[in-house]
């Protein structure tokens, strides 16, 4: 199959220039221009995460060099299922070549899967897993799932915790979604690394919705409930950066052990500064240049394995 080099920069790709990073309309986005050649479309949870932007980048990288149409739309905010949904579906009825989807909602999001399945786009997942009862129930199927291991990033930081406290502490956890995979996955792994440590007691465990405010609002809250808390895991940065600053608020700055998800640039500077203990790296770049790989190479036709690992690695 031959390929016309078109190189899709919808509205979204603008706003983010101009650092509102904010998702465009899907029909404006979708239509802007008549591609000549396959059209795959990246749907990530949001694009005002600097996680899902870099898997934004990644992925116009490898639409640059396999020379075919990116278009990519989010919903603003990553809990709003519906309208990842509405996005969804949009670009189904546009038929585009291929569909890359970050799902918001594990089980949620099935029903749309099922409709690309029916009108015969090929749908890849990257980052977080599809519920595999609810898929299999509904007779959909994926291509492929492209991420990193949640569970084992999540014991990775329990490992660090059990360390850093020397197997003793109070420790509170900030969980993503209730429900959602990702999140699940890495709180599972990170109370997997404490059990056989008697001497760490985990006091506290509530969602804040991988948002930076509800971090702060939830974890406040958790230190005037539990003003011995010494440590803190978080499931991603954005939640992890916004607990330093209520951290911050109490006059507790040093003394609670903050560990986070993401390793993004923030997050890394706020280790060296020591506002951070840790955080858990994965390759959002990686994710979205190897999902747009596997589209073009299974639009033409060549085999593309179930499962692609990304690696993980602690940043302290």
């Amino acid at each position: 199959m031959k390929f016309t080099p078109v190189l899709l920069f919808a509205a979204v790709s603008l706003s983010l220039l101009a650092g509102c990073g904010r998702s465009p309309d899907p029909a404006a986005s979708a239509g802007s221009a008549a591609a000549a050649g396959p059209v795959i479309a990246l749907v990530p949870k949001t694009l005002n995460n600097p996680f899902f932007i870099d898997m934004q980048r990644g992925a116009e990288e490898a639409a640059r060099a396999a020379g075919v149409t990116l278009v990519v739309q989010a919903a603003e905010r990553e809990t709003d299922v519906e309208r990842q949904m509405q996005i969804i579906e949009n670009l189904i009825q546009r038929k585009v070549s291929a569909l890359i989807l970050a799902p918001s909602g594990s089980r949620e999001i099935v029903p749309v899967v099922l409709k690309a399945n029916q009108a015969d786009i090929p749908v890849l997942i990257v980052d977080t897993r599809l519920d595999a009862a609810a898929l299999q129930a509904s007779g959909g199927k994926t291509v492929t799932f492209i991420g990193s291991d949640n569970h084992e990033g999540g014991k990775i930081a329990g490992q660090f915790a059990v360390e850093r406290l020397g197997g003793q502490g109070r420790v509170a956890v900030l969980e993503g979604i209730a429900g959602h995979e990702t999140g699940d996955a890495r709180v599972r792994g990170f109370r997997e690394a404490l059990r056989g440590h008697p001497g760490i007691t985990i006091v506290a465990s509530q969602p804040a919705n991988w948002e930076r405010d509800q971090g702060y609002t939830v974890f406040q809250n958790i230190l005037q409930a539990n003003p011995t808390v010494n440590a803190l895991f978080a499931a991603n940065d954005l939640m992890a950066l916004g607990a330093v600053e209520a951290i911050a608020a109490a006059g507790k700055t040093g003394k609670v052990t903050v560990i986070g998800f993401d390793a993004q640039d923030e997050a890394r500077a706020a280790v060296k500064a020591g506002k951070m203990a840790a955080t858990i790296a994965q390759n959002p770049a990686l994710m979205g240049r190897t999902a747009v790989e596997r589209a073009v190479a299974l639009l033409k036709g060549e085999p593309v394995p179930a499962d692609i690992g990304v690696s993980i690695e602690l940043v302290k």
